[in-house]
């Protein structure tokens, strides 16, 4: 067989391919395959290599999700973000990474929505809610991953947020809310008038609660609560009517360790694990929404007082008629 010349250009080609330090065969090898992506063309080949070393880059420069999880919650933190709210950012992205092994070592990169998905499903698919709080929070770490150049799309954006069917809430009674209150005239709970009165009277949040100062959120005078933004759960602001007929009566401080104070005065009414007689979560401020709508008749306010967007919430979850007449509205609100 006879061997074909080598001439000046096909040696100087060799040296070129013996420079990378990798087997010649194996070189050319690359550069066949970066002449075939290219369609046989040498600018379009190059072009291929230029764009593969860039994606290449990119896949180098990001970061675990774990790391991305840390730094996500360090920006709101200095941002300002709640106390509650970043225990419950710091829960649900743990709970994420524990019912998905391998997600905390995962690059964000490489994540798709197809995986987000599966994430969400896996650590919180029994709870609707849940899984629509998760979701905004695995989207704020990617939106997080993003700024940081961490990688350049959110993938949460493509999965579905699972609409939430809202349950009504039965209000208390007549009778437990004179329970609730015949637990606060004991001389070891009377410090939770005022907080009472605010959660069964006015419709404020047992969290806006513990946040109001009453030297500066309340007009005594002119009988209103005013809750700030900076204590509004959902940041909005509000002013609502201190309906009392004996003002004095409420003059309390907030207490400290009030969440300690407030499962304490439920249980001197009756409400514990070990009477068998669970809290209903929310039910004070259901119960202020239930006997307003029946006395007032007026939704508008009402939606104004509660701090809602719309009526919407109002006629699903909070308005239960069942059990309220305008007699016991008017003995709720002692008129």
């Amino acid at each position: 067989m006879k061997t074909k010349e080598i001439n000046e250009i096909d040696s100087a080609a060799l040296e070129v391919l013996r420079s990378t330090g990798i087997d010649v065969l194996e070189a050319a090898l690359v550069a066949k395959e970066a002449l075939e992506c290219g369609r046989g063309r040498v600018r379009r080949a190059r072009e291929c290599v230029r764009l593969g070393a860039e994606e290449m880059r990119k896949r180098e420069r990001t970061v675990t999700f774990a790391k991305a999880v840390e730094t996500a919650l360090e920006d709101r933190k200095r941002k300002g973000l709640r106390a509650r709210s970043i225990v419950d950012f710091r829960y649900l992205c743990k709970r994420m990474m524990k019912m998905n092994p391998g997600l905390g070592e995962r690059r964000v990169r490489s994540v798709t929505s197809e995986d987000c998905r599966r994430y969400l499903e896996t650590a919180f698919g029994g709870s609707a809610a849940q899984y629509r709080k998760a979701r905004a929070i695995l989207s704020g770490v990617f939106s997080t991953a993003i700024r940081h150049d961490w990688c350049d799309s959110n993938p949460v954006t493509r999965v579905e947020v699972p609409e939430v069917v809202e349950k009504p809430i039965e209000p208390l009674t007549i009778e437990e809310v004179e329970r609730l209150e015949a637990a606060a005239q004991l001389p070891e709970h009377q410090e939770m008038q005022l907080s009472l009165h605010l959660m069964l009277y006015c419709g404020i949040r047992p969290t806006e609660v513990s946040r109001i100062d009453p030297e500066r959120d309340i007009d005594w005078q002119n009988q209103r609560v005013v809750v700030r933004p900076t204590t509004s759960k959902t940041g909005g602001g509000r002013v609502v009517p201190l309906r009392c007929g004996n003002i004095d009566a409420l003059r309390h401080d907030i207490p400290r360790r009030w969440v300690q104070r407030w499962r304490a005065l439920r249980k001197a009414a009756g409400w514990s694990k070990e009477t068998a007689h669970p809290w209903r979560q929310d039910v004070c401020r259901h119960t202020f929404a239930t006997y307003h709508a029946a006395h007032f008749r007026n939704f508008a306010a009402l939606q104004l007082e509660m701090g809602h967007r719309d009526s919407s919430l109002l006629r699903t979850r909070y308005v239960y008629a069942g059990k309220t007449n305008e007699a016991s509205a008017l003995r709720y609100f002692r008129v």
